[in-house]
């Protein structure tokens, strides 16, 4: 699967990113509307996170939906 893809399907995906993050609150979700680079951001803020271990995160999650 590709970003592309759930970028185009954000509402069913939320809870894939809930679940993996689950840190992150409903509205920083909804916030996110799909945008690979505000979860990236998002993560690194949450979970003290460099930029490339988020961006790897966001990677290994494409990886398993």
């Amino acid at each position: 699967m590709n970003w592309d893809q759930i970028e185009g399907s954000w509402k069913q995906f939320k809870g894939h990113v809930q679940s993996k993050w689950g840190e992150l609150t409903n509205d920083e979700i909804d916030q996110i509307e799909g945008d690979r680079d505000v979860l990236e951001g998002k993560i690194q803020e949450k979970y003290g996170k460099t930029k490339e271990e988020a961006k790897k995160e966001v990677d290994e999650f494409l990886s398993s939906v």
